[in-house]
């Protein structure tokens, strides 16, 4: 199962019968294979990696940490719940450290995303403070290498 996993997450679009292959098993087990990890709930889903900065040059991603206060009854969880809920947030993450929740969020414009937090995460009542990171360039995103600028492999000559 642990070289299934790392194939998909490679290129989750491969077919059964390439995994399979690479796996040296059958394409239904590969299958089998598949759907108890998605009746698991250890597959959540499949997804592209999109390079933002080509898709839409003028898009923003940030990265914004939060401290909060936990509620007595859920801790961070309805906090947690809350801020996944707005379509601007890609991931949201519990942390240890200087922080409590890292929040990932894409947005048009930088100022779109500095609206998202002060309209938005500082306004509800459990968090603190907010620090935002503004991504200047992405190089690699969940194992993919997706800076696309190929190395000139060819030397300088001088004569």
């Amino acid at each position: 199962m642990d070289e299934l996993i790392r194939l998909l997450r490679q290129n989750a679009r491969m077919t059964d019968d390439e995994l399979a292959v690479m796996l040296g098993v059958s394409a239904d087990e590969v299958r089998k294979m598949i759907a108890k990890l998605e009746a698991d709930g250890i597959i959540k889903g499949y997804s592209a990696i999109i390079d933002e900065a080509e898709y839409d040059p003028n898009s923003v991603f940030a990265l914004i940490e939060l401290n909060v206060t936990p509620q007595s009854q859920s801790g961070y969880e309805e906090i947690a719940r809350q801020i996944a809920s707005y379509d601007e947030v890609a991931s949201v993450r519990l942390m240890s450290g200087t922080y409590d929740i890292l929040v990932e969020v894409i947005g048009a414009n930088i100022r779109d995303v500095s609206l998202f937090v002060s309209q938005r995460l500082a306004t509800i009542d459990a968090v603190q403070s907010t620090a935002t990171h503004f991504v200047l360039k992405a190089y690699k995103d969940n194992g993919i290498i997706i800076d696309g600028e190929e190395k000139d492999e060819r030397s300088w000559v001088i004569s």
